[in-house]
């Protein structure tokens, strides 16, 4: 065991005499001052107590540990039975806990621990002894019909339904998530394949997979070439003696929804997306912003303008922009959310609209989740950054950011979402101006600071983004809070300029030479900062005497041209390889040259010669944060 004490600065009074915080830590441990060893730390040395302590027996400590767990499970909403006040997410009926062959000795819930357990209700509902740990999965499984093991029944029903589904000619597509819940709602899984009606098949296929998959936890099936077929595959719990009345009984409840669903998209193709728009005047898209036809106007004018400057029509992005909420008050989608902006572009597509107005409104709310796909189209990511970033000003002009965990209106995920457009589409967007014409539609007057704010905020994301290895370009252990830190000094307003300079300096970092300039720039860094202004200084050559700073000049003036070419163009790999060649100048110069010389003029122009110098690299990152 390690215990860190008190500093030793408070440790120890002015005659190296401990004080009562020293004396009263030496206590606590049982032990002498002289037991007790110093800690060196980056913020100061502190008292340690290093020690043993005895092993206890894992019978001894199992309960402990066990009750704990249970206790820091993150339960939102805890339930108790009978006459007991303990409470768990279920009723508990039984513990084992067995080590070896013995039975440990606990209370757990409220119940003492046995060896005895229970299998499937149906098929061994009668109590199973359990022999030792070791029989525990085996016996569970042989004589009570449970598959203990989580990743044991994922893959029994994994291969379940693919064998299924291969008898029927079709094979299945599971979503991991979906794999993971119906694994855990099952102990002895058994596939069962029904069918639907083929006319239903004429509905998008969205929507029979939506009423398959998140309905009722059944996996479609579908043809060789990707197209969904009329059949699908549930997963029981029970081995049935007639597993006829089970499929049947699953395609039972199957058939109503999707006659509700066949039902929804006949009703609302009866009108238009333009004749359902007007209606957003009636529904308040958050107290304080107005309507959702307030938001639709507000995002039309933020898509038109990025539109533009991704040199697609404006006029298409407010089209698209003016439909894209309609569909919130289909049938459809009253009945489905989780198809809002999909059905949007099927009923566009159906009234006529252009084909990219229809994918625009089918790509607005995209990336919905970490690793999702990103609008495709121009006026998809237009259309998508815009809806995102008005959201953004609007809840920051509430004065409703994100504090700690708590994120009610998933901003964390829009900001990022809105970053990884921007920079995996490569679109060179001035983001702190969006932020401001965004703030500026919002119908209230956000805070002076709101602007700043909003925009840290999403520089935070941008940084999580990439420490976080979220960017495909840059892994997570190729980017550090430093060089991330450098970049951000130089404030980019592109998240793609952002992006080019960070992947330079990620690059330039692996350069031998990266170690000296680095340090180069904090030394140069330091001495501009101790001397008055020198930015406006200019570098006089004749005021040069030491052949070190001769040279360091001369290579410095010989690529300045290709230096101003390539900050130009953003190639700033370029940019820092050319400034690499100034490696063994540099480190001469510091070593025969000193700056702050009693001769003021020949001082200064050495200072203007380091505020040059450092103007140059400061033209992609501040090295001196590495």
């Amino acid at each position: 065991v390690e215990r860190r004490g008190p500093p030793v600065k408070i440790a120890f009074d002015q005659n190296g005499k401990p004080t009562k915080a020293a004396l009263k830590f030496a206590d606590s441990n049982n032990v002498a001052m002289d037991a007790l060893e110093r800690l060196v730390t980056d913020k100061g040395d502190y008292l340690v107590y290093r020690g043993l302590e005895k092993g206890q027996a894992s019978t001894t400590l199992l309960p402990g540990f066990v009750n704990s767990a249970l206790a820091d499970l993150p339960i939102p909403r805890r339930m108790r039975w009978g006459s007991s006040d303990v409470e768990f997410v279920r009723p508990v009926h039984w513990v084992v806990m067995l080590q070896g062959s013995e039975v440990v000795a606990a209370t757990v819930l409220g119940l003492r621990a046995d060896r005895l357990s229970f299998g499937h209700r149906f098929h061994a509902p009668a109590a199973i002894s359990l022999a030792s740990a070791a029989d525990y999965a085996t016996t569970l499984q042989q004589q009570g019909h449970v598959v203990a093991g989580f990743l044991d029944r994922k893959a029994l029903i994994l291969e379940a339904a693919n064998a299924a589904a291969t008898s029927h000619g079709g094979h299945v597509v599971i979503p991991d998530a979906l794999l993971d819940e119906v694994t855990a709602l099952v102990e002895w899984p058994t596939a069962v394949v029904g069918s639907f009606a083929e006319s239903f098949l004429e509905l998008p296929a969205e929507v029979l997979i939506s009423t398959l998959q998140e309905h009722q936890r059944y996996f479609p099936v579908y043809r060789q070439d990707g197209a969904l077929t009329n059949r699908f595959i549930t997963i029981s719990n029970i081995a049935s003696v007639d597993p006829e009345q089970v499929r049947l009984g699953n395609e039972k409840v199957v058939k109503p929804r999707l006659a509700d669903a066949a039902f929804f998209w006949t009703q609302d193709l009866k009108t238009s997306l333009e004749s359902k728009a007007p209606n957003l005047e009636q529904v308040v898209y958050q107290k304080g912003l107005g309507s959702l036809a307030d938001k639709a106007q507000r995002v039309a004018a933020l898509a038109a303008d990025i539109a533009a400057q991704l040199g697609a029509s404006p006029a298409a992005a407010e089209r698209a922009a003016h439909l894209a909420k309609a569909d919130l008050l289909t049938e459809m989608v009253g009945e489905f959310p989780d198809l809002q902006g999909l059905m949007g572009s099927y009923y566009a597509s159906h009234d006529g609209e252009t084909p990219e107005i229809a994918a625009a409104i089918r790509e607005q709310y995209l990336p919905r989740f970490a690793g999702d796909v990103l609008p495709s189209t121009s006026i998809g990511q237009a259309l998508s950054i815009a809806d995102k970033l008005d959201t953004l000003a609007g809840i920051f002009a509430l004065g409703q950011r994100p504090s700690g965990s708590k994120d009610p209106f998933g901003l964390r995920r829009l900001a990022l979402g809105m970053l990884r457009i921007i920079i995996e589409s490569q679109i060179d967007l001035d983001v702190q101006r969006q932020i401001a014409n965004a703030l500026e539609l919002q119908p209230l007057n956000a805070a002076p600071e709101a602007k700043a704010e909003l925009y840290e905020f999403i520089v935070d994301r941008l940084k999580s983004y990439y420490l976080d290895g979220q960017n495909p370009a840059l892994s997570s252990s190729s980017v550090s809070a430093e060089q991330f830190e450098a970049v951000r000094q130089r404030e980019p307003v592109s998240p793609v300029d952002f992006h080019q300079r960070l992947a330079a300096l990620v690059s330039f970092t692996r350069m031998p030479e990266a170690e000296s300039l680095a340090a180069a720039n904090k030394r140069i860094a330091n001495i501009l900062k101790a001397a008055a202004e020198t930015e406006s200084l200019e570098v006089q050559e004749k005021l040069f005497v030491e052949p070190a700073e001769i040279l360091l000049y001369q290579e410095l003036s010989g690529l300045l041209g290709a230096h101003k070419a390539a900050v130009a163009k953003h190639d700033y790999r370029t940019v820092l390889s050319q400034l690499a060649t100034l490696a063994k100048p540099i480190d001469a110069f510091f070593a025969d040259v000193m700056v702050n010389t009693d001769d003021p003029a020949v001082r200064t122009n050495r200072l203007a010669l380091l505020s040059q110098l450092r103007g140059l690299f400061l033209d992609v990152a501040d090295l001196s944060r590495l």
